[in-house]
């Protein structure tokens, strides 16, 4: 079989040495960014960011202590400013009091619902001019389908309808996790009951 040679001008080498770089470029432009998800803030502002290894959403229930329900209560002040105690939280927005507590875990918003395991830790309500608060606390979770501790850290800011605190670290199914949690406040009666749904988004996961 002959063979044909095909002899090509110095413009045409140049023509096809441009739309070789455009195709790559537009290759690698697709992979890079397809590897990405775009997400939203609570604030509604859309961010570039990956897509959650684990998602998991539990609801805890505090109940804390007011000297009338020991027996039912889950949470107790364990400081206060001068002008509180530690039985009923005190003025100007609860302003130095510190709570620990050890709250019932459900999947879903019934405190009588089967627990799989404890949010256990503390909040400090931190400002005299607003309602807010700081949170450090744990999920210690023993159930048949997780095992281990979930660590969460950060400001939550009461009045918003939903806020966002840090995943730092992990145990056991959870082992050296990251990433954040939002919190919602589901219901509350008064100050003596509360309950959160926390919907957690992890991003890294071993």
């Amino acid at each position: 079989m002959p063979i044909i040679l095909v002899t090509l001008s110095p413009s045409q080498y140049k023509q096809m040495g441009a739309k070789s770089f455009l195709v790559s470029a537009t290759i690698f432009y697709l992979l890079l960014f397809g590897c990405f998800a775009t997400a939203a803030t609570p604030s509604g502002k859309r961010i570039l960011g990956r897509t959650p290894c684990k998602r998991l959403v539990f609801y805890f229930h505090d109940i804390i202590y007011n000297g009338h329900n020991s027996r039912n209560a889950t949470a107790a002040i364990i400081g206060a400013p001068a002008w509180g105690n530690r039985t009923i939280l005190g003025g100007q927005n609860h302003f130095g009091d510190l709570v620990v507590f050890d709250d019932p875990i459900t999947l879903d918003n019934n405190l009588h619902s089967t627990p799989v395991g404890r949010a256990q830790g503390f909040y400090i309500y931190d400002k005299k001019d607003i309602f807010t608060a700081w949170l450090g606390f744990s999920f210690v979770l023993n159930s048949t389908e997780h095992k281990g501790s979930i660590n969460f850290a950060g400001a939550d800011p009461l009045m918003n309808k939903t806020r966002d605190i840090s995943v730092i670290g992990g145990t056991g199914d959870f082992f050296m996790t990251r990433g954040v949690a939002t919190l919602e406040t589901d219901s509350f009666e008064g100050e003596v009951y509360f309950r959160l749904r926390v919907d957690i988004k992890l991003y890294e996961c071993w």
